[in-house]
């Protein structure tokens, strides 16, 4: 597979929510972007809050944005705050530095693109992208560091 498909990302975001209800998280929103950073769809849970559908983009599109999870994103966060900041301000505040944002690579490891999900704790989400991307025989990258 060389590109996400509208067929492919909206099974992904249905794969994401049955994880969600799977495990009792709260109400997620789940927005899956190609490989350029363009959103292909976005569902929102009944009883998600508000800003959910920008948190998730933003998960996303930083992991597209740099090129890993956006775990790793966190810890630049922690250790280099002004490369945080600047990289914000060169993406219109677009990247949200925190787990959730998910890489979505094929079997040869080429980016297809990413899956941003908010709605419970950072780890459930990313637990909820990675379910979902390794449910429809993709590989997920969340920039865990090891």
């Amino acid at each position: 597979m060389s590109a996400l498909t509208l067929k492919i990302a909206t099974h992904l975001a249905s794969q994401a929510i049955t994880a969600g209800r799977t495990i009792s998280a709260a109400p997620l929103t789940i927005a899956v972007l190609d490989s350029g950073g363009h959103l292909i769809t976005l569902q929102r849970e009944d009883g998600a809050s508000l800003l959910r559908p920008q948190i998730a983009i933003g998960k996303a599109w930083g992991a597209i944005a740099l090129g890993k999870g956006s775990r790793l994103l966190a810890l630049d966060a922690q250790q280099r705050p002004a490369f945080i900041a600047a990289l914000n301000s060169l993406g219109q505040g677009s990247v949200v530095p925190a787990p959730g944002g998910v890489l979505i690579r094929n079997q040869e490891g080429v980016v297809l693109g990413a899956i941003g999900i908010s709605g419970d704790t950072s780890d459930i989400d990313e637990q909820c992208a990675i379910t979902a991307i390794e449910g429809v025989g993709l590989l997920a990258d969340a920039g865990v560091s090891a």
